[in-house]
């Protein structure tokens, strides 16, 4: 099974650029762009090397998600992430 590059990128809900303030949220967006593609929460574990459950829960919005695997999971279903603003010092 390979996934193949997402030439444009998603954003939640599809399509729309908006801030994402949770954990719930976040897990909203990656199983949006993961049935988008077609792909079952296994088929998206397998492809980052990672259990079923961890995408389960990623998507449930378990706030204790490790965060390298999050963002490989929103990496392998075409979500772009962006940090905005300007950082208080």
């Amino acid at each position: 099974m390979s996934l193949k590059p997402a030439h444009t990128c998603a954003f939640f809900p599809l399509g729309k650029n908006v801030m994402i303030e949770d954990a719930t949220q976040f897990g909203a967006a990656v199983a949006t762009a993961r049935k988008a593609l077609g792909l079952t929460q296994r088929e998206l574990a397998l492809a980052i090397n990672s259990g079923e459950r961890f995408i389960v829960e990623l998507e449930a919005g378990k706030p204790t998600a490790q965060l390298g695997k999050a963002l490989a999971a929103a990496r392998a279903v075409g979500l772009h992430l962006a940090a905005t603003g300007t950082a208080q010092g």
